[in-house]
This record gives C-alpha cells, sequence and structure tokens, in this order.
C-alpha cells in the first residue's frame, strides 16, 4: 500500500463539486483529510493523505491536474532518536511496511527508511518517544507535483 501526503489547491469555480468522492470512485484510493478550508466563490485548500497502489494515486492526480487542483506532495519522514531508543520492540509490531524490525538472535529494532511509508502508527506506540515523524515540502506546483515518486 503506498501512502502520500499532498497540499491540494482548488480554483474558486470547482470548490462545489464532489471531487474527492471521484477520485476515491474512480481511482479505488482511500484518503484522509488532514486540514481542510473550503468556502464558495473562494480557492480550496485542503491537505489530503492518499493511500492505495502507486498507479491508482498517479491516475487519480492526473484526475485532479486535469480539473486544474494544483497538488503539492509533502513528505512525511520518520526519525528515530537512537540515544533515547531502548530497543523494546512496540514499534515493529505496529508497522504496516516493514521498515521496522527484530534482528535476531541480538533482539535490536532495525530501521529501514527506505521502507517508511511515514505513516506516523510507530510514534503513537513508542514508550520513550523515541520516535518522530516531520513534513517536508519535495515539490512545488509544477507538472511533478503530480508525478508519484
Amino acid at each position: 500500500m503506498y501512502t502520500r501526503i499532498y497540499i491540494l489547491r482548488f480554483p474558486k469555480d470547482i470548490v462545489d463539486q464532489p471531487i474527492i468522492c471521484q477520485l476515491v470512485k474512480q481511482f479505488d484510493v482511500e484518503f484522509n483529510i488532514l486540514k481542510a478550508t473550503i468556502l464558495p466563490q473562494h480557492e480550496g485548500v485542503m491537505i489530503l493523505e492518499l493511500r492505495g497502489h502507486r498507479e491508482n494515486i498517479k491516475k487519480g492526480l492526473s484526475y485532479l491536474k486535469g480539473l486544474d487542483v494544483k497538488a503539492e506532495s509533502i513528505a512525511t519522514s520518520i526519525h528515530r532518536d537512537d540515544e533515547r531508543c531502548f530497543q523494546c520492540g512496540a514499534c515493529t509490531g505496529i508497522c504496516p511496511t516493514g521498515a521496522l524490525a527484530l534482528k535476531r538472535p541480538e533482539m535490536a529494532v532495525i530501521f529501514d527508511a527506505e521502507k517508511c511509508s511515514g505513516c506516523g502508527l510507530c510514534v503513537t506506540v513508542c514508550p520513550v518517544k523515541a520516535m518522530e515523524v516531520s513534513l517536508d515540502r519535495i515539490s512545488g506546483f509544477s507538472e511533478s507535483a503530480f508525478d508519484v515518486h
């Protein structure tokens, strides 16, 4: 499952249309609205987490582009404070991508940032708060904002 967060900017003439509903129906993606400001006759802004197959998200972003919706990808990255982490393994049981795993027989928690989707589940279960999530803008309002990385 592929997960990314986007800032979407809707032109004021289409804010009253069910665009996100169509995105879900046509492209089989899940969404989580993290923040939204949608007012009649004003530009709409939404921070949206999209989850699904990479190709479906790519097609959905092309659909948005066709409606003149601008998308800016925001990367979520997870960082671990190795000094704070005491290798309890609580995070390994909840990690959906396998980015956190136990190395046996040492029972050490290994973090593979390349596998991490930035979902943040590990942050919520870490008893010593060794995991933290940060948001970074990775593209501007350009054609590349609609490319799936």
